[in-house]
């Protein structure tokens, strides 16, 4: 007998057993289907998942478990970023190491996502921390470094004062470290570097070729890789002014057509030029070391009060000797872009009239706005960056901006000063190498040791990994392996003297940059790859992960895939053929009247009259609804996965998880909603046993034909085939969803009409529940296992074919046809497919509207265009 209501708390620990038992999401690099290569970004185990893991894993899933189901071998893996500072820091407050907390919350993270009911692969699964893998990613590190995408330099580096660590300029938020949010400073410092910049081109190309890739995330790579043209132009500097005898000025412009709008020249505080005029200039010294105390990330500098200092040099203007313009440093000049000059042309940017404003120097327009008088065209507060014509530019007068740039560029190519060009025409990136040193314990050991005579020597591969000491004590401030008594020091492998290891780690960004083509063979102990494998289940076919990746990690990873082409360790260039990014799942928030936050699950939620209030459950006081946003431990408008997997089971999460909104947007969390996911589970269920009641006394052959209710039910079964397939493979999960409640109605229907059916209509009704659970088992794959076998289907639905859509049930009987009288539309009409003009001409003419129309005149013609309109001639 089955049960009356579907158990989720019995059935669902059971159907993840067999899967389990049974090895069914193992792939096989040996199997000749077709592959399909799904993955999410993998998560940091932190020690909970949260609702959004949910939400995100929940989508590979079902794109998994569907092309699993239409033949493929899908690859769905599952591993763990699982370095970093978080680990480090819990080390410290905790008095735990940092391997025993990470490994512990792997286990627990672990635990949680087998309970979702993913289809993973877990034979693959590893953690970046593990050495096994580090070691290959060492190994990587050494290659790089011999091929020259990895080398050591002095930079300039924004320096977190409380993690005390280096962070690129990415993690750089709002001028902050984007995991301790303190002010970042600047420093100078010996640094690991990756060469991201020597495919600055090739990165920006190829993103028109990832036409499965959302734009916006597209635009944001191409924003952040910076490509602009321009000229590289020398100023002359007056030698009575300049130190040291420097000669000239290099800037890099892209507004060229502006020369003549010059009013000054602004240098960055760290400028060779600076520091040489700085050390003759305490007070100067004094400004440069104020500046660097407020940090120069892009974004403070855009958010401070632009400041400056006249060094008292002067640069010569390239088209006239006599034109001498003031050289400042300035706060806002940033010496990691273009040449850490610019001149300014304060008429036509905003930033450079703020300054002059400040300073009192004044500005020249040089390019006038169509239809504005240049006689009375004049700049006071808001600069003018449209299009326009020139003036007050001497021999540009009267030409478009393009027109002058080609002009100027002409004419500094051809001037001569010292044996060079004066200008240049060049193209410059925003883009710069990636700095992956960081002084932390919790990371990938950089493979190098530091020798007095040799230098930098990399550790041999035979001798890698280099492994963590797990020994290390936290009670100092800065990396604990520069503090280990023994660890860092080593024998050069070169010359046998006493030497250092490094004792930098890599930025975690580097254990994610590469992952997912260690997920193709991970037993491979000698290499990072096996070639023959890795080239045939790679691209990913489908990745899936927050915007929040959109540059740092997806940027990364494309340059890490082209570093291993150029390294023999690969043979493609894009890591993911199609990327998708999720919305965050978000809440209300609700708060007391002392402006303390509660948890959703100390609410309750009341309807009435009034609308919704809520009240703190405990004490029944009313609790004030804030306004729906992103769930943070902050605001505790979080909610637990175990607790809402525990009440009403992992499905019903995954359901709601799909059909509320677009997967690319954000999901407002409703309990409201939950309980009606929960409540078409259990629709589903006595649906799906009510036909199987009919299933049993149906003919096991297909029917010579069917009548028309049973047909009217094999066109929605195999309508809401199609449309469902078609949703799935295009990530619009949703409308996938509409589709099978509008289907589950149309069994409903038939079912709720009594009676014993006729044997063609019982057919079709077990035909129809067979074809429903198979599209809802990517969605609820414990509820369709239960109902697979309630119809008396054998083994796993996880296992079975997709059903095959027969097309001939998707073409309508009838066409609707668009009406006119004398041209001008009256209605419509539907008449069988099949039908011939003079049976159209006769329904058309009884409609009430065309006789309205035609007020008693003469029908002169009928025009029937088939299967679209039929105008009628009076």
């Amino acid at each position: 007998m089955t049960a009356e209501r579907y158990n989720a708390r019995d059935s669902e620990p059971r159907w993840q057993r067999q899967w389990a038992e049974k090895s069914i999401f193992v792939c096989k690099n040996d199997d000749p289907r077709p592959k399909y290569y799904v993955l999410e970004m993998f998560p940091y185990p932190s020690g909970r998942i949260h609702i959004g893991h949910v939400r995100n894993y929940t989508l590979g899933d079902v794109l998994a478990r569907y092309m699993r189901a239409n033949g493929h071998n899908v690859m769905h893996p599952m591993g763990w970023d699982a370095f970093g500072l978080p680990a480090e820091n819990a080390a410290i407050e905790r008095k735990v190491a940092p391997k025993a907390w990470t490994y512990d919350n792997i286990a627990a993270m672990k635990k949680q996502l087998q309970s979702i009911g993913l289809s993973l692969d877990w034979s693959r699964e590893f953690a970046t921390c593990d050495p096994s893998y580090y070691k290959h990613q060492q190994k990587l590190f050494n290659d790089f470094l011999r091929a020259g995408l990895a080398e050591r330099e002095k930079r300039k580096i924004n320096w977190d004062p409380v993690d005390m660590t280096v962070l690129a300029n990415e993690q750089v938020i709002d001028g902050r470290g984007w995991r301790s949010g303190a002010v970042v400073e600047q420093r100078e410092m010996n640094q690991w570097v990756f060469k991201i910049t020597k495919y600055s081109q090739e990165l920006l190309d190829a993103l028109d070729t990832l036409d499965r890739w959302p734009d916006r995330v597209r635009v944001m790579q191409r924003n952040w890789i910076g490509r602009s043209e321009g000229m590289l132009i020398r100023f002359a500097l007056d030698p009575a002014t300049a130190p040291n005898g420097d000669s000239d000025l290099k800037v890099f412009t892209t507004r060229h057509d502006t020369l003549f709008g010059a009013k000054f020249m602004a240098i960055a505080p760290d400028h060779p030029l600076a520091q040489a005029a700085a050390a003759k200039n305490p007070k100067l010294a004094e400004f440069i070391a104020e500046a660097k105390r407020h940090g120069t990330a892009q974004e403070i500098i855009d958010t401070q009060e632009k400041q400056g200092f006249d060094t008292g040099i002067k640069a010569i203007h390239p088209f006239d000797p006599s034109w001498k313009l003031p050289v400042y440093v300035a706060n806002f000049v940033l010496m990691e872009y273009g040449t850490g000059a610019i001149f300014g042309c304060p008429a036509h940017d905003q930033r450079d009239l703020d300054f002059v404003n400040k300073y009192g120097l004044g500005n020249t327009p040089v390019v006038c706005p169509p239809d504005v008088d240049p006689k009375t065209f004049v700049i006071t507060d808001t600069a003018y960056d449209g299009d326009g014509r020139m003036i007050n530019s001497r021999f540009l007068d009267g030409m478009t901006i393009e027109q002058a740039k080609e002009d100027v560029a002409k004419r500094l190519e051809t001037e001569v000063r010292g044996n060079l060009p004066v200008g240049e025409r060049k193209v410059n990136f925003r883009l710069r190498d990636w700095g992956v040193s960081r002084q932390r314990y919790w990371g990938c050991p950089i493979p190098v040791i530091h020798c007095p005579k040799c230098d930098v020597v990399p550790v041999p591969d035979a001798d890698l990994p280099v492994v963590l000491p797990e020994d290390v004590t936290f009670d100092k401030p800065g990396n604990a392996l520069d503090h280990h008594p023994t660890w860092k020091h080593v024998t050069c492998p070169k010359c046998g003297g006493k030497a250092q290891r490094e004792t930098d780690t890599m930025d975690t960004f580097v254990d994610s940059a590469w992952y997912f083509a260690r997920f193709t063979d991970p037993w491979n102990e000698t290499a990072p790859t096996t070639r023959a494998i890795v080239d045939r289940l790679m691209p990913v076919d489908q990745y899936i992960g927050g915007v929040e990746h959109a540059i740092l990690h997806l940027l990364y990873a494309r340059f890490f895939t082209r570093a291993m082409k150029a390294t023999g360790h690969i043979a493609y260039d894009e890591p993911f053929a199609g990327q998708y990014t999720q919305g965050m799942v978000v809440h209300e928030t609700y708060q007391k009247a002392d402006g303390g936050y509660v948890t959703p699950a100390e609410v309750k939620i009341e309807t009435g009259g009034n609308g919704r209030r809520a009240v703190l459950m405990e004490t029944g006081e009313e609790i004030s609804i804030g306004p729906i946003e992103k769930m943070s431990k902050s605001k505790k408008n979080t909610v637990d996965p175990d607790d809402i997997i525990a009440t009403y089971g992992a499905d019903v999460a995954r359901w709601f998880m799909l059909s509320d909104s677009p997967p690319d947007r954000d999901v407002i969390w409703s309990d409201e909603r939950v309980q009606g996911a929960s409540r078409f589970v259990q629709r589903l269920w006595r649906l799906v046993n009510e036909s199987a009641e009919i299933a049993k006394v149906a003919p096991a052959a297909r029917p010579a034909s069917f009548g028309a209710d049973a047909l009217g039910l094999r066109k929605a079964a195999h309508g809401a085939l199609d449309k469902v397939s078609s949703g799935i493979e295009r990530l619009h999960f949703n409308v996938c969803l509409a589709h099978i409640r509008e289907f589950t109605n149309a069994l409903a229907e038939v079912l709720g009409r009594g009676g014993k059916p006729a044997p063609d209509l019982a057919w079709s009704v077990r035909e129809a529940a067979i074809i429903l659970v198979q599209l809802v088992s990517p969605m609820m794959p414990h509820l369709a296992e239960e109902c697979w076998q309630v119809l008396g289907q054998s083994g796993l639905i996880s296992e079975a074919n997709w059903p095959q859509i027969e097309r001939d049930l998707l073409v309508e009987d009838t066409v609707t046809l668009v009406v006119q009288v004398n041209g001008k539309k009256r209605g419509d009409v539907t008449v069988p497919r099949v039908a011939q003009n003079p049976e159209i001409e006769a329904a058309v003419l009884a409609l009430d509207a065309v006789k309205v129309a035609l007020g008693g005149k003469a029908v002169r013609k009928v025009i029937v265009v088939p299967m679209r309109i039929v105008n009628v001639v009076g």
